[in-house]
């Protein structure tokens, strides 16, 4: 394992990233409604709404974020809304507003019917606020940096962002490590990434969706255009035992090892 580096302005928990500067919690591709097409899965689905809702609660009672921001397919719907996603909304709602914060959602591919039950902010990139001014820093010279410089910029990563940043958080992908032959949900970090800029994709944090094992994926098999060389990325692994992220060396260095 390679060591957390120490300037990323992120902090990772169980399929969800937290930036303290803004105090705003990311998680993706929530995926409400998928698996209820048919009486035979209602009870999954609804099974794993009631397991993200008691994980976010549980983040949001640990991390006490001002803002949630759902980066993408907070919905699984094309052309109609899938029966008890309405529900499962508004209880996911109501956990976010129960915790004081506010909760903002960009928008992905699979959410084309979120304007007919989400009345919430949506933005199709959200950039998070900068952290208070340091009193030591010089004014001028916080006035000379750009809005690019230092700051993070939250989407779904389905398609180019139309905002500069110095860190995009995005899902979409789903990423999974396959490590000793079981999948298991990882993010991925690659400094620099994307135009210069870095790169934090986060997995699904729905228990429902399987994953798409990393391991032998080039840049052409992701999803993202964020992702232009899969062989820069650190796969991250969140060990629930011991309560911490587990950084693996760029892929590139560490794909004949898993």
């Amino acid at each position: 394992m390679t060591p957390r580096p120490p300037d990323v302005p992120f902090v990772l928990r169980s399929r969800a990233a937290f930036v303290p500067d803004s105090a705003t919690l990311v998680v993706a591709d929530l995926h409400l409604g998928r698996g209820t097409a048919s009486s035979v899965d209602a009870p999954i689905a609804d099974s794993t709404n009631a397991s993200s809702r008691a994980r976010l609660r549980t983040l949001l009672a640990e991390l006490g974020p001002a803002t949630v921001v759902v980066a993408g397919d907070l919905l699984h719907a094309f052309d109609r809304v899938p029966r008890g996603v309405t529900d499962a909304l508004a209880a996911l709602e109501s956990t976010v507003a129960g915790a004081g914060a506010s909760l903002v959602v960009t928008p992905g591919n699979h959410d084309a019917m979120l304007s007919s039950v989400f009345d919430g902010e949506t933005r199709a990139a959200c950039r998070l606020p900068p952290a208070s001014k340091n009193e030591n820093e010089n004014e001028n010279e916080s006035e000379c940096k750009s809005e690019a410089q230092e700051s993070v910029v939250v989407c779904h990563g389905h398609e180019p962002p139309t905002l500069d940043a110095s860190l995009y958080v995005v899902g979409h992908d789903h990423p999974a490590l396959s490590i000793e032959g079981r999948k298991r949900p990882c993010f991925l970090f690659g400094s620099g990434a994307y135009n210069g800029a870095d790169v934090l994709m986060v997995p699904a944090f729905t228990e429902l969706a399987a994953g798409a094992a990393v391991n032998g994926m080039s840049a052409r098999d992701f999803q993202s255009p964020l992702v232009t060389d899969a062989d820069a990325f650190h796969p991250i692994v969140w060990d629930a035992g011991a309560e911490e992220p587990l950084w693996f060396p760029p892929l590139g260095e560490c794909r004949q090892l898993l």
